[in-house]
């Protein structure tokens, strides 16, 4: 009996608008059929999806001149991604658009979720035009209540959490009608609880071909699988080097030798780089003292009567479900949320607004955020050696000439990530996974007093998320750096993290403090 594909590429390359990115490809999708796509960073697992989705300036070409060349789609334009690449361009379009600085009272929430969804499904619902009626009547919609964002439909979408953009954008797109969902390593920073609404979500959703909507799942580790998925499709070095039935990819996993974390000579390397810094002063004050903080927007009180104190060398795990206000919490340290200015917040012993500048808060921590991430993205041609540099300088980006120490420092980092060779290339046209990679190692090369890591393995393959934590285990064994780590994945937490602060949104009071 022959079968009905969806999608077919032969002989063909994945290309942006300079260089071709994956130069030879050939995949069929049949009807029936669920697809993993599955690949270490950086070896064209992103470039296929967002190609296969229609992102902007990547695109499936048939060989010119190839008879045996051939793309065809059955899904058309009819495809939506949700992936942490396309929440990062979603909040670089509202920073793009933020008209705060022309408006009356100087604040400009942006979309809101609501209009971001309603544009999916009705014409002219532009910013500063009323919605229409129909707009107000989805909160009960099932796609809604599936993805639980009913409570968070009218606030700015810039405003959200990394989880709350993540579900916002699957509503969006099961509520568009689109035959294709494309869902990019779906459960990167969702609570348990969110992680289970999708999960059971993909479990039972069944390829349906082009008279329904068909799913294609990617993810940058073997964990999680739903039972529903049928076949496997793996890129390593910018090419295919697995593609057939989910049982046969099973057996090369099991025939696989395992390599996880950092080798004996790594770590070694880590210790002498982590130790060249200058040793940080000794202070007898808390590195953070937060009293009776509260921090709301609009009607919604984010944290309230927070009394919270980081002493050197306590390592924290910093929990809580989506929207709770981890993120918010981090933003008062490393003075992204002005609101710290109207609370009793206290950092390295001086309160926030007595005088500090920022530079001299910031030349004592080490971040790793999802707002860093974003602001980043945003510059795009900076080369790796200058993301890496601009950690010794505080800076996004980099504007003075780096001294030669600095430039051998660099490319000892790179080489401890496993970037040798490529300091020159530009951190926009890198994955997801490998750019948050190169962050983790800029936010370590000060030795800072405090390291702020807000879900430091988003997007990481297996190997690259087993050095990072491995990293981490250093750092918390052995080091006079203290960390704050936020994660919701229970296989994340380390040893060393023996102080837990838990944020608890629907409670009175809204945290709890643990000590392990």
């Amino acid at each position: 009996m022959s079968k009905t594909s969806l999608i077919t590429i032969q002989n063909c390359r994945i290309e942006n608008t300079r260089n071709t990115l994956v130069p030879n490809l050939t995949w069929t999708m049949n009807q029936g059929e669920n697809w993993l796509v599955i690949g270490p960073n950086g070896g064209g697992k992103a470039d296929f999806l967002n190609a296969l989705a229609g992102t902007p300036g990547i695109k499936i070409t048939p060989n010119a001149g190839d008879e045996m060349s051939l793309f065809s789609n059955s899904f058309g334009n009819s495809t939506e991604i949700v992936s942490l690449e396309r929440a990062a361009r979603l909040i670089q379009e509202e920073r793009d658009n933020d008209e705060s600085d022309y408006i009356e009272g100087g604040v400009d929430i942006g979309r809101t979720a609501r209009m971001f969804i309603a544009q999916a499904l009705w014409d002219d619902c532009k910013k500063g035009k009323p919605l229409p009626p129909q707009a107000y009547e989805i909160d009960d919609r099932p796609e809604i209540e599936l993805t639980g964002i009913k409570k968070i439909l009218d606030r700015g979408l810039k405003y959200l959490s990394t989880g709350e953009i993540r579900r916002t954008l699957l509503a969006r797109a099961l509520i568009s009608g689109k035959k294709l969902l494309i869902l990019s390593d779906p459960f990167a920073g969702l609570d348990a609880q969110s992680r289970k609404i999708i999960f059971d979500f993909v479990s039972l959703r069944q390829a349906q071909g082009p008279q329904g909507q068909a799913l294609i799942l990617g993810m940058e580790r073997w964990h999680e699988i739903p039972d529903s998925i049928t076949h496997v499709l793996e890129f390593s070095n910018k090419e295919i080097s697995f593609c057939g039935p989910r049982a046969d990819y099973e057996k090369k996993l099991a025939a696989k030798e395992s390599k996880a974390g950092m080798t004996l000579e790594e770590a070694t390397a880590f210790k002498e780089l982590f130790g060249t810094q200058e040793a940080p002063q000794e202070a007898s004050a808390p590195l953070v003292q937060m009293t009776n903080v509260n921090v709301s927007w609009s009607e919604n009180h984010v944290l309230r009567d927070l009394n919270w104190t980081v002493n050197k060398g306590e390592h924290w795990l910093i929990q809580g479900p989506n929207g709770s206000g981890k993120t918010t919490l981090l933003e008062l340290i490393t003075g992204d949320n002005m609101q710290v200015f109207c609370n009793d917040v206290k950092l390295f012993g001086t309160k926030r607004g007595s005088g500090e500048t920022i530079w001299d808060i910031k030349k004592r921590l080490g971040i790793v955020s999802y707002r860093l991430h974003v602001e980043y993205r945003m510059l795009g041609g900076t080369s790796l050696q200058n993301v890496i540099i601009s950690g010794f300088r505080d800076s996004i980006g980099l504007y003075e000439a780096a001294k030669d120490s600095e430039v051998a420092l660099a490319k000892k980092w790179l080489a401890l990530g496993g970037f040798t060779g490529r300091e020159n290339e530009s951190f926009g046209n890198m994955s997801y996974g490998e750019q948050r990679a190169i962050l983790i190692l800029r936010s370590a090369v000060k030795s800072p007093e405090l390291l702020i890591l807000d879900e430091p393995c988003h997007g990481l393959d297996e190997n690259f998320r087993a050095k990072i934590l491995h990293l981490m285990e250093l750092i918390g064994e052995g080091s006079t750096t203290t960390m704050l780590h936020v994660t919701h994945d229970p296989t994340e937490i380390l040893p060393c993290e023996k102080h837990v602060l838990q944020l608890c949104p629907d409670e009175n009071p809204m945290y709890r403090i643990k000590y392990l």
